[in-house]
């Protein structure tokens, strides 16, 4: 009976310990959200939320500032890192798990895993000192000859090839996001049992139908998952992108040119932030990411959540 009792009482304190840690979550994000709002409130009462949010002004000396350059700047370098980051990690994952000799596949896993654990300055510093000056003497001069004579393309390689731009940042975003999709996509592959893939072999599939047919399928939730994570640490990054962007608050759709996001714009002007509404303006533009952030992981995450029921 008193062992009974016990069992009870661990049972129950298990329970509340548990409890305790998930609505700690939910409390933190609960205490950020109050003070980012708390904090811009200044701002929002000048500018209100939605004017800020669409207003292309960052003057500080005049206190005129609006979110929508360096939120243009977040979105399309996240949308373009995504897009060359996903197609590599995917193809990594695939040629680890089932096209590499047994030999390569350890040194090339303890690589990825490697790659996720550099500092992002690190990152930002290669960027700065070694990628920037090939892309701007070598790569970015050769797009424009190609590409920026073509009439609707001239508009995505106009400028100066400075190395110091869009398409550098997207680059090194790519670099730094690919390892957790890769890594993440791995393992799922690997999960694959091997009685189905022998069981397709036997019915006479190509190594390829193999991978198309049974192992994307079976995996599919957890690679969604891997680009969700990638996802969430692309839109927060801030060192890397920064030694390469620029930080010019425009919008511009030229790969060639400055802009900036707004993590770079939190980094580089909040000791500059001499005035009240100057520091409750970047409140309020953590405040715009923090809901970004949020709401694109969990449309992200509702996506999955489908695709799971059609499973």
């Amino acid at each position: 009976m008193a062992s009974h009792n016990n069992k009870d009482i661990t049972g129950t304190a298990v329970y509340i310990m548990t409890a305790v840690a998930s609505l700690s979550i939910i409390a933190l994000i609960l205490g950020i959200f109050y003070t980012l709002f708390v904090q811009s409130s200044l701002a929002i009462g000048k500018f209100g939320f939605f004017g800020f949010l669409f207003s292309t002004d960052w003057d500080p000396v005049r206190e005129l500032f609006g979110a929508a350059t360096a939120l243009f700047g977040t979105i399309l370098i996240t949308f373009l890192a995504m897009v060359m980051a996903v197609p590599v990690a995917i193809g990594i994952a695939i040629f680890i798990s089932e096209l590499s000799p047994n030999f390569f596949k350890g040194p090339a896993g303890v690589a990825i895993e490697l790659l996720a654990a550099i500092p992002s300055i690190v990152y930002g510093m290669w960027g700065l000192f070694t990628l920037a000056p090939i892309m701007s003497d070598y790569v970015e001069p050769a797009l424009q000859a190609t590409f920026g004579r073509l009439p609707v393309l001239e508009i995505f390689f106009a400028g100066t090839p400075l190395g110091i731009d869009i398409l550098t940042a997207s680059i090194i975003l790519a670099i730094m996001i690919i390892p957790f999709t890769a890594s993440i996509s791995r393992d799922a592959f690997n999960l694959t049992p091997s009685v189905v893939k022998e069981s397709a072999y036997g019915l006479g599939a190509t190594k390829w139908e193999v991978i198309r047919n049974v192992v994307l399928p079976n995996a599919r939730i957890s690679v969604l998952g891997g680009i969700i994570l990638s996802l969430g640490r692309a839109v927060g990054e801030t060192m890397a992108v920064a030694f390469v962007l620029g930080g010019a608050h425009k919008i511009s759709w030229s790969l060639l040119d400055m802009v900036s996001t707004i993590t770079v714009t939190l980094a580089n002007e909040f000791t500059e932030a001499d005035t009240d509404m100057y520091l409750s303006s970047l409140y309020l533009l953590a405040l715009i990411l923090f809901i970004f952030s949020f709401i694109l992981l969990a449309g992200a995450r509702l996506f999955v959540m489908r695709s799971e029921r059609k499973v």
